[in-house]
């Protein structure tokens, strides 16, 4: 089997946009959860969010995004915020990656898998509003292209003249690690030498947060102190906050990057996936279908799991998801579970679903990049499953680490665990 490794980096979140920055921000504690501001939110239960910071009239902090500096005005309209989040990562991978294939056979060997757990569900909310007020003849032509999954794909594939596998995942928010698994798994059996891989969405609109808030899975006892909302293995968290963005990674065969003198930021060495065959919103309570994706990942890597030193977990801010994912994490590594630290960087930028996975796999690159481990924010009173596991709480702590593992959980029972080491 072929060897895969990670040669780009690219990240749209609540903290802003770039690797650098997101990173530099999370590890020092800052926090991109906030009152909603994209819509008026006053009459949902649940107010708060990680919406992705947009330069514009109100708003031009540092690491905000200009979508003009990457599409077109004329383009814009013609795809939904998801597939601009998604574009804009992935821009940065590639330049980060330094990948510009320029012949037609590596053309034909680079490849693009891009997924979304909802898709364009504002511009879906929008149109049909529209429709019901103006009627059908207002309706755009792009409205289906821009509202489609696999368009985020297609755009960057056109972008680039990426010519290789041309693939979307959408497995809710175990979409990003599934991309990225399955985009590297396409490396290992020689279907391609370099992919384009990762997660997208932008489900922050009417529709969206009443939807989560009616299957109850939402924060809504933080609504006036919104960055202490997320609050994972916090024995006060009472749902997870809904958030934006994008994270995708240039994956490529570790001989191709070598030869081209690529920067190599770690190895893709494990991939395990499961189904609960449970229930449609609720994992099983003995936590066994995360059991299995996480024991699948650590047996394709070859190691056992006293070897992993950090886990990123899928840690929503739940009050039962968290406590099931530590039953599964300790059914797995027995007594070595006060060896590994374990964190949730959604306590920081919130749940970005589709996009989830593949931003916090970003995370466990850096942490072995870096030897810095990101903080579980809000963690003030640890639940009782807690005890005796370091969940890194509060503030960021120097480890040096070599196996990384991260979690990624959805609904109708789908996980996607994935295993970084540092080469």
């Amino acid at each position: 089997m072929r060897r895969v490794v990670v040669t780009g980096l690219g990240i749209v979140s609540p903290l802003g946009v770039g690797t650098d920055l997101n990173w530099s921000a999370i590890t020092c504690g800052k926090s991109g959860l906030r009152k909603i501001r994209s819509f008026d939110a006053s009459d949902l239960s649940s107010q708060v969010a990680g919406e992705v910071p947009l330069v514009s009239e109100t708003e031009n902090a540092a690491g905000a995004l200009d979508i003009n500096k990457y599409i077109e005005h004329k383009e814009q309209k013609k795809m939904d915020r998801f597939i601009h989040y998604g574009y804009v990562a992935a821009t940065d991978a590639v330049e980060d990656s330094g990948w510009k294939p320029q012949d037609y056979d590596s053309q034909c060997r680079t490849g693009v898998l891009i997924g979304s757990g909802i898709g364009g569900l504002l511009n879906i909310q929008d149109t049909s509003i529209m429709m019901q007020e103006k009627g059908p003849r207002r309706i755009s032509p792009f409205f289906i292209p821009s509202s489609l999954i696999n368009l985020i794909s297609g755009n960057v594939s056109i972008r680039y003249g990426f010519k290789g596998p041309n693939h979307a995942v959408v497995t809710a928010c175990a979409t990003g690690s599934h991309a990225i698994g399955d985009a590297a798994r396409l490396i290992m059996m020689d279907d391609a030498d370099v992919m384009v891989a990762g997660g997208a969405e932008a489900a922050i609109c009417r529709v969206g947060v009443a939807g989560f808030a009616a299957c109850r899975a939402l924060s809504t006892g933080y609504n006036d102190t919104p960055e202490r909302a997320s609050r994972p293995f916090d024995k006060g968290r009472d749902g997870f906050v809904i958030g934006e963005g994008a994270g995708v990674v240039v994956l490529e065969e570790y001989e191709h990057a070598k030869k081209r003198g690529a920067k190599i930021y770690a190895e893709v060495t494990g991939y395990g996936l499961s189904g609960d065959a449970y229930h449609v919103t609720s994992p099983a309570e003995d936590g066994d279908g995360g059991f299995r994706a996480m024991k699948a990942a650590v047996k394709r890597a070859g190691i056992s799991p006293d070897q992993v030193d950090y886990i990123n977990a899928h840690g929503t801010s739940t009050p039962l998801g968290d406590d099931i994912e530590l039953t599964a994490i300790k059914r797995l590594f027995g007594g070595a579970v006060k060896k590994v630290s374990i964190s949730s960087t959604k306590s920081a930028i919130g749940h970005l679903l589709g996009a989830a996975g593949a931003v916090e796999a970003i995370f466990s690159i850096k942490a072995l990049q870096t030897g810095i481990l990101p903080p579980t924010l809000n963690l003030e009173d640890p639940s009782d499953s807690a005890t005796g596991i370091d969940l890194v709480p509060l503030k960021a702590k120097e480890r040096k680490i070599n196996i990384a593992l991260s979690n990624s959980f959805g609904f109708g029972g789908t996980n996607a665990c994935l295993i970084f080491r540092k080469i």
